[in-house]
């Protein structure tokens, strides 16, 4: 297949819509709209968009300070598009952007269930004396 490989923002109706097809829009924790979610992505610090016929089929973003932190965010991949790679192509888009910049330590946030995806990238899980952590506020 081919595919077009971009790292400008999708229009906010291609974002919501894959969004919702990811399922990605019922795991997030708070009650956010899917205009806050656009607001989020437009504020990223670099994101990767995946588009097959012109419909957006992929898309990760990340954070990050640009010298030495940065988290994956927001990986989603149409669910009829799942297995032919596009996840794994969003990640390498988004660690040569850090490896580009210098950056040499990149956390991520991944959905439920996810986990295994995301080792087979060479990703590892954070030691049970040092976990992340977080607050809903």
């Amino acid at each position: 297949m081919d595919y077009q490989i971009t790292n400008e923002l999708p229009t906010f109706e291609q974002f919501a819509a894959l969004h919702e097809a990811s399922g990605l829009l019922q795991n997030k924790k708070g009650n956010y709209t899917r205009e806050q979610l656009y607001e989020a992505a437009k504020n990223s610090w670099y994101y990767t968009a995946i588009y097959h016929n012109d419909i957006l089929t992929a898309f990760g973003r990340m954070i990050s300070d640009g010298v030495y932190q940065s988290l994956i965010c927001d990986v989603m991949v149409n669910p009829d598009m799942q297995g032919q790679g596009l996840g794994k192509k969003v990640i390498e888009e988004l660690i040569q952007k850090c490896k580009d910049s210098g950056i040499q330590t990149v956390q991520l946030f991944s959905a439920k269930g996810k986990h295994p995806f995301y080792k087979k990238l060479g990703f590892q899980e954070r030691e049970t004396d040092a976990p992340g952590m977080t607050i809903l506020i």
